[in-house]
């Protein structure tokens, strides 16, 4: 994933005072205030441009006005003039970007300094967020998921395939000419759908059929502050350029494709999540990234077209709520029965990188499947080292050992030629010789078309020590290979060593293809990102994890496998890593279990999904971490990896509505004016406040935080809710595993159903004890709680972080 760009420092509105981060250590206010204050709030000269979102109370507008567009016109309008300073005229059409009506009440708008503070004075103006740019996170999953269309019964036959379910994916838009998005044998279009296919530039009207129902792009922000696109380089229309969006399109819900493969790697049939179901693109990604004016606008008309699931693999760093246009629009979502799944982000291995953390948001990390693509390092003195690529060009010669060298230490700048930057390989040090790269700045592809340019006749890539040892096969340029961060030092140390020798140093690379039965799987990858929560501790995040690393999806005919532009090679698949790929399998199988269970709310789905995930992989094992090789925790996969057929019949789930949410702000300390421009609701916070703390939102998870001011003893307390969506006449019992140094009770210890549909409460108490620690410092233990009948295994975990203060 693309590193995105710090999020502005919004002080429009100020957060109050009584915004403190609940039961977090001042480290980590620390961190967010670091993120939080990384650029200034307005533009940095008076005339300067840039977007801000503005969100307006509805209510204010006058009735002379026939719409709010023709008052929001009125309220640019009505700002001072400062364009005469430099001689410029900026007409209201050039100024106002988009207007939101479905799932945000406002406008986004190109304002300078003085007209922001202006705007934010007016009476009916609530709020002013500065935009966040964000970025992309970047088969045989179904199977490993259990999901297989000769099935007689389960998920995708009770489901009908997704049948009539339709997917909106927010992303870079869409190959329409795909085999994974035909319509053959597909009903018409669901009655309901109101949304429509947007022509533009290589995009005709007819580009859509009853597979792909809507296609719509959102450019106005994007343009409102790099100016025009270049459409020499990308399409002004819901065409993919990129190849991100057409990839996550079709494994959330892409027909049955057969042969399908990467290059020859990944042989057999490629198939979506949800078969039948029907997609929507929303395209917001462009070359320069994803502009929260147009993501915004993306979700208000993804809403108002009937979408039943939005998948939006796109993230950004975390910033409260109320100035999160993902989380804005999401709630807005949420609200009107829309199911949001979105990925955690590519920046595990390290704690607090979880992104897209709202909680009515359906949080997903990644996994890895059984399935891999092994391609060996082989140097001289015999040594082997395992690693991974999908390279299928001409290969190198077999039997033959090629010149080894690692241009960091040759080179005279040594740290750019390690990373094998562009321009800083010297040919005469490099030409006929396999270079070892390290990984960092640069994508992994790139480093081997530097590499190839210089006359390099192959790669090998190592990680550095934050990758640690997890693995992203790649379509290369030239042989090339992936290794991880031990395998990495010891070849270099190779190299120095032989170097000195009279045996210089030689290798050669040994590809594999394509291999089944992979054990440990699912592993945690590497990349995806961790918690805890930076927004909210009490909170788990991620909710799940799904399969990210390696997956095969469609793919544009115009792009090559490697994304980069000189690569002319083609395929209609390809295969691809990161958090961006789990999120599509998620926004799938909530189409497959809405189409199962209609009833079923957004929240109801997410527990239905959380609460039946398992935490261990094929070898009856806790889940590995791919970074490290220990075994992974409730912080990297949260509930655990998703299960689907365990999904459709969960016994119980935790369902929620608008107003559990807003409570939750409330107890949130947040402001009537911060709720309301999430909410579009006045909320009065007396009772939430009264009734419990942040914690008790009815979340199929659990999770305390104690900060150790100098008691011996804590506790805390949960309420939760659950609804019967299993069988009537039926007995759950409680198990808790309490988390280690903790005391744990659940009252009562038994729920007792006589109906479907019936709620009722419980109450866990949690006692922890004071432990040593190091000042601002945590320790994290993990248990669960579980309710069964014989039949169902409710499964919650629980989660007790001990923070030492600064």
């Amino acid at each position: 994933m693309l590193s995105p760009p710090p999020p502005p420092s919004s002080v429009m509105p100020t957060p109050s005072p009584s915004l403190p981060l609940k039961s977090t250590s001042l480290l980590l206010l620390l961190f967010l205030l670091t993120l939080f204050n990384s650029t200034t709030p307005f533009p940095s000269s008076p005339l300067e441009r840039r977007t801000f979102i503005v969100r307006i109370d509805p209510d204010a507008k006058p009735t002379i006005f026939p719409t709010h567009k023709n008052w929001y016109h009125s309220t640019l309008n009505s700002l001072s003039s400062h364009d005469h300073l430099t001689s410029t005229t900026t007409t209201t059409d050039a100024r106002l970007i988009h207007t939101y009506g479905t799932v945000f009440h406002g406008f986004s708008a190109s304002l300078s300094n003085p007209e922001a503070t202006e705007l934010q004075r007016l009476p009916h103006v609530l709020c002013l967020i500065p935009e966040q740019v964000r970025a992309t996170h970047t088969t045989r999953s179904p199977e490993f998921l259990g999901l297989k269309k000769s099935d007689s019964a389960g998920l995708l036959k009770e489901s009908d395939f997704g049948s009539d379910l339709v997917i909106g994916v927010i992303d870079t838009g869409i190959c329409p000419e795909r085999g994974s998005f035909s319509d053959k044998d597909l009903g018409p279009v669901p009655a309901k759908w109101k949304g429509q296919c947007v022509p533009g530039m290589d995009f005709p009207a007819s580009s859509c059929n009853r597979k792909l129902i809507g296609a719509r792009y959102f450019c106005q922000g994007y343009e409102a502050t790099n100016g025009r696109m270049n459409e020499t380089t990308e399409y002004r229309s819901p065409r993919d350029s990129d190849g991100h969006g057409t990839h996550t399109a079709s494994i959330a819900a892409g027909r049955y494709v057969f042969p399908a493969s990467a290059m020859g790697y990944a042989k057999g049939v490629a198939a979506g999540m949800a078969p039948k179901a029907r997609l929507a693109v929303y395209k917001v990604c462009w070359n320069s990234g994803c502009y929260d004016s147009d993501i915004l606008a993306a979700f208000d008309a993804a809403v108002s077209d009937g979408a039943d699931v939005i998948s939006l693999s796109v993230g950004g760093v975390v910033v409260p709520y109320y100035l999160d246009a993902i989380a804005i629009g999401a709630f807005g979502a949420a609200e009107s029965g829309v199911f949001v799944s979105a990925s955690a982000g590519n920046g595990g291995p390290g704690g607090l990188t979880v992104t897209n953390v709202a909680p009515w948001v359906t949080t997903v990390g990644a996994g890895t499947m059984d399935r891999g693509f092994p391609a060996d390092v082989v140097l001289g003195d015999g040594r082997i080292f395992p690693g991974t690529s999908i390279y299928s060009g001409p290969g190198l010669s077999p039997g033959k050992m090629y010149p080894l060298v690692y241009a960091g230490s040759e080179s005279g700048d040594g740290y750019s030629a390690s990373l094998c930057l562009e321009g800083t390989l010297d040919p005469n040090l490099v030409r006929g010789k396999i270079v070892v790269c390290d990984r960092g700045i640069n994508s992994r592809a790139v480093k081997g078309e530097v590499v190839k340019q210089a006359g390099g006749v192959g790669m090998i890539l190592a990680n550095g020590v934050f990758d640690g040892e997890g693995l992203v096969a790649d379509c290369h340029l030239l042989p090339a290979t992936a290794v991880g961060a031990a395998h990495g030092e010891a070849i270099r140390r190779y190299i120095a060593e032989a170097s000195k020798s009279k045996f210089l140093p030689t290798a050669t690379i040994v590809f594999k293809g394509t291999r089944l039965g992979v054990r440990p799987a699912p592993v945690v990858a590497a990349f995806s990102a961790r918690g805890p929560n930076p927004e909210t501790p009490e909170i788990l995040k991620p909710d799940v994890i799904a399969p990210g690393l390696n997956i095969l999806a469609a793919w544009p005919d115009r792009v090559g496998p490697s994304g980069i532009p000189s690569d002319r090679r083609r395929t209609v698949f390809n295969i691809l890593s990161g958090t961006s790929m789990a999120c599509p399998h998620v926004s799938g199988l909530a189409a497959l279990l809405k189409a199962t269970h209609p009833e079923w709310s957004p929240a109801a789905i997410r527990s239905a999904l959380m609460t039946t995930a398992y935490t261990v992989d094929n070898r009856a094992q806790t889940m590995m971490d791919e970074s490290t090789g220990n075994t992974s925790t409730v912080m990297d996969f949260g509930a655990g990896h998703v299960h689907p057929q365990n999904a459709m019949d969960p016994g119980l789930v935790y369902d929620m509505d608008v107003y559990d949410y807003i409570d939750f702000l409330c107890n949130s300390n947040y402001t009537v004016k911060n709720i309301q421009v999430i909410t579009r609701k006045t909320a009065d916070c007396r009772g939430a406040k009264r009734a419990g703390h942040v914690g008790n939102l009815n979340y199929p998870s659990f999770s305390a935080v104690f900060q150790q001011y100098g008691e011996q003893r804590m506790s805390t307390h949960f309420i939760r809710m659950v609804t019967n969506v299993g069988d009537p006449n039926s007995i759950y019992k409680v198990t808790v595993r309490p988390p280690s140094g903790t005391l744990v009770t659940v009252k009562p210890e038994q729920l007792a159903f006589r109906r479907v549909n019936q709620k009722l409460s419980f109450l866990v108490r949690v006692k922890a004890t004071a432990i040593k620690l190091s000042t601002g410092s945590s320790s994290t233990n993990s248990g669960s709680i579980t309710w069964s009948d014989g039949k169902h295994n409710v499964t919650s975990p629980l989660v007790v972080t001990m923070q030492q203060p600064l």
